[in-house]
């Protein structure tokens, strides 16, 4: 995941928050989290230990998500969605309008 600061404020402040039943996932999320900068062309470099880390190799996908983006290795992303366009809809969308 990627955020815009003070998104990543809001985030850290409810990881930090949970019990210490989530412990691992506390330092998970809180202790891989790294600042990264925008180039002078707008590219956001990313360290090879969080492209390890998310399985991302080579060819990426950027998907805005309201308040933080995500960013996908793209063979990972197409299979999950592929997967989950042949599952049902989950019933939060049953009365969902479009």
């Amino acid at each position: 995941m990627v955020f815009p600061r003070s998104e990543w404020e809001k985030f850290r402040e409810r990881i930090a928050a949970l019990p210490m039943s989530a412990q691992w996932w506390k330092r998970i999320f809180l202790g891989n989290a790294m600042d990264v900068e925008m180039d002078a062309t707008g590219r956001v470099l990313i360290s090879p230990e969080l492209r390890a880390a998310a399985g991302i190799f080579k060819d990426t996908m950027l998907l805005g998500m309201g308040n933080h983006f995500e960013l996908w290795d793209k063979a990972t992303y197409d299979a999950q969605e592929a997967q989950a366009m042949q599952a049902d809809m989950p019933d939060v969308f049953k009365d969902f309008s479009f």
